[in-house]
């Protein structure tokens, strides 16, 4: 009579190594970033206050959600984000005559020296983010994650 018993697949010879694990890497990575970040950012700004401030600088004044896709929000993450920054005072926010749904979001003159001053604290926090690579590596990191984006 023939052993009807499945037979187990082979086990594979590469251990699973959680350290290993892009996932996990990038998360490792971010939170490095992250304490530079809350250490050394001006005003309390927060990483996603700071990329909608620096989007409108950028993009210059736009609709609440499009500066929510400009920065990879949903709506209703957008619409805290710019709810705080309006109690700050660092933007300003307008209805459109034409769509009373949409918000138009500016920068105020504080938010503007602000976003600024803020701008030149990113770059150091950056560069103290990729203190451990090379410039070459540097290079290749930010290639590599704007590829994975």
């Amino acid at each position: 009579m023939p052993d009807r018993k499945k037979k187990a697949p082979p086990r594979s010879r590469k251990r699973y190594v959680l350290n290993e694990q892009v996932g996990f890497l990038l998360r490792v990575a971010m939170q490095r970033h992250t304490t530079i970040f809350t250490a050394r950012m001006i005003e309390e700004l927060t990483q996603t206050q700071f990329a909608a401030l620096a989007k409108l600088i950028e993009a210059g004044p736009c609709s609440q959600n499009h500066l929510g896709r400009l920065i990879y929000l949903d709506a209703a993450t957008i619409k805290g984000v710019v709810d705080r920054l309006r109690a700050r005072g660092l933007v300003a926010t307008a209805g459109d005559a034409n769509d009373r749904r949409r918000r138009a979001v500016t920068l105020t003159p504080a938010g503007r020296r602000i976003t600024e001053a803020a701008i030149a604290v990113a770059a150091q926090i950056t560069a103290q983010t990729l203190a451990p690579l090379s410039p070459p590596e540097q290079r290749a990191v930010t290639r590599l994650l704007k590829k994975l984006g």
